[in-house]
């Protein structure tokens, strides 16, 4: 245990800034009573919070301990993929965000209503509710492991710990005070990373030493340009896995395109996104510089080969023991960090699975079992939605504990945004692509395409990554440990290919078995006049294309040929 007096002063008084500004954002304004202000914070908000709530959502506790645990196991090659992330925010801004926008939904699937029908909403509902309860046993999972490494509370009761507070949290605050107190504990991460590189260049003297340790670890890769879709990072997985997983998100995600639809124009959701990214990547930068740190003064002794920790994610933590425990209330600001991030993106996590539970399931079912649509007062739909929340906090808790056998935290998040993500981008993109797209082609295609890329991630025997070299040789300066040997993976000739493909093309092959199958069974369907496109055009016509269903580009070009063919018949 490393908490001191001063460590808890300085964790209570960072959760109490969080806290008050959601409970400041509970009782002013409208004071949550409403569904608009619960869920969308009456499309008011500004850009800034924004931004560092849709930075705070994808990483958070994940980026502090799984890409530190990235560079100080793998090496630096992953620090390719925030280029990726820059080449896919325009495609998000200006593709995919004005047909949500324009169209002022709450749930991004009432798009699939309107475009396929009710059967493809609900089917891409129900995907995603999955891939957002597997994610938040992940961001469950992560500050657990700092908790019980720092602090000595075991894993069990740190998760669900942290489960009732981020379900409480939720349900009182509404998206408007997640989005308030994103801004607040994105600063406590950049604090907490900033803490163990700065203490890291004063022991090591500077960055010349530490660089010097990396390359002798061979730790420094950067320039791997080789195709071979089963090394595991490579500029190609890198780029190519790394903007599909980028648009899985932020493109067509209930969680970032509801915190999107908060503020007041287009712009200012479209300024928000471009933001974000210079946020998102300076803090993977620094992490990643900070698993460089952790490797040096780590590079004789391994913690996990001493058994000072039982998951390589807990190296960071286990540092702040070694390094930062003369320094009280470092390691209180540490652990803060870590779990302010998760209060933030579990928070709205479930604001946003309650959101599609109100409006995609419960509204629906309600529909087709009583023949007539649910009217209730938004005090009662807000209430409803509060509900939600504290059950779904209720059900995280229980996939915390199976997280632990998906590998990293890094890892095992990508995984989930690829197998689900991929298809739902898929959808997405077939109907706002695409004219002969119907409901149908899509279902199938979404159901193949999300099995395949199930099979593809979690199917077994698959080869462990293969580690670079740790050491135990000098393990002097910690107390007499246990060692065991290292173990640097198998070879993989003797897997199953597809098993050997990198993770990080789980999202681009769900992704493009749901396009080409959705879009052939799409075109068959159409062909035999199984299936029609009656809900792409305008009510009461039978030649205007809706143009908002689809993207710019071909929402103007449908309009253009329209006038044209009314002015050619006039």
């Amino acid at each position: 245990m490393a908490f001191v007096i001063w460590d808890y002063v300085v964790f209570i008084i960072a959760l109490i800034i969080s806290a008050a500004i959601g409970i400041y954002a509970r009782f002013s304004g409208g004071r949550q009573k409403t569904k608009e202000e619960y869920l969308l914070a009456n499309r008011s908000m500004p850009i800034w919070p924004v931004a560092f709530s849709l930075m705070a959502s994808f990483m958070s506790a994940i980026t502090i301990l799984g890409v530190s645990n990235e560079n100080y196991q793998y090496g630096t090659q992953f620090i390719v993929i925030n280029l990726a992330y820059g080449f896919a925010t325009p495609i998000c801004a200006y593709l995919y965000l004005p047909v949500f926008y324009n169209m002022r939904v709450t749930s991004a699937y009432e798009y699939l209503e309107k475009r396929f029908g009710l059967l493809t909403r609900l089917v891409a509902s129900i995907s995603y509710s999955i891939q957002m309860i597997l994610y938040m046993g992940i961001v469950l999972f992560a500050p657990s492991l700092a908790l019980e490494t720092i602090t000595g509370i075991p894993m069990s009761i740190a998760i669900v710990l942290i489960g009732i507070v981020c379900a409480f949290y939720s349900v009182i605050g509404g998206i408007k005070a997640v989005l308030l107190t994103d801004a607040f504990q994105s600063i406590l991460m950049f604090a907490a990373v900033l803490t163990v590189i700065i203490s890291g260049l004063i022991y090591a003297g500077g960055f010349s030493e530490i660089f010097r340790i990396a390359n002798e670890g061979e730790r420094l890769e950067l320039w791997n340009f080789n195709p071979d879709p089963t090394i595991r990072h490579t500029w190609f997985t890198l780029i190519i896995g790394g903007m599909g997983t980028y648009l899985s998100l932020y493109a067509v995600s209930q969680a970032q395109v509801q915190r999107l639809l908060s503020v007041k124009t287009l712009k200012d959701a479209q300024l928000s996104l471009w933001w974000q990214w210079p946020i998102l990547t300076s803090l993977s930068l620094i992490t990643s510089f900070s698993g460089l740190v952790i490797y040096w003064y780590y590079h004789t002794c391994d913690p996990l080969l001493a058994k000072r920790i039982t998951f390589r994610d807990q190296n960071m933590p286990i540092y702040v023991i070694d390094v930062l425990n003369d320094f009280p209330g470092v390691a209180g600001l540490f652990v803060a960090g870590i779990f302010s991030a998760s209060l933030s993106t579990v928070s709205t996590a479930l604001n946003s699975l309650s959101a599609i539970t109100l409006e995609d399931y419960f509204k629906n079912a309600y529909l087709i079992i009583m023949k007539k649509p649910y009217v209730n007062s938004d005090s009662d739909s807000a209430l409803t939605s509060k509900i939600l929340s504290a059950f779904y906090g209720l059900v995280c808790i229980g996939v915390a504990f199976l997280v632990q056998n998906l590998g990293g935290v890094l890892q095992a998040s990508l995984i989930i945004f690829g197998v689900v993500g991929g298809p739902l981008l898929a959808i997405f993109t077939l109907g706002m692509c695409t004219k002969i797209a119907n409901q149908w082609g899509v279902i199938t295609g979404h159901i193949i395409g999300m099995g395949i890329a199930m099979w593809s991630q979690f199917g077994r025997p698959r080869p462990p990554p293969p580690l670079l070299d740790f050491s135990i040789e000098d393990c002097s300066k910690f107390e007499s440990l246990k060692t065991i040997p290292v173990n640097n993976g198998e070879d993989e000739e003797t897997y199953f290919y597809l098993y050997r493909i990198s993770y990080m093309y789980g999202v681009i092959i769900g992704f493009l078995i749901t396009f080409i199958i959705g879009y052939l069974v799409s075109f068959i369907l159409y062909k035999l006049k199984l299936q029609t496109m009656e809900k792409i055009y305008v009510q009461n016509s039978t030649e205007e294309i809706n143009s908002e269903l689809f993207i710019p580009p071909l929402a103007k070009y449908f309009k253009k040929k329209f006038l044209n063919n009314q002015s050619n018949k006039n």
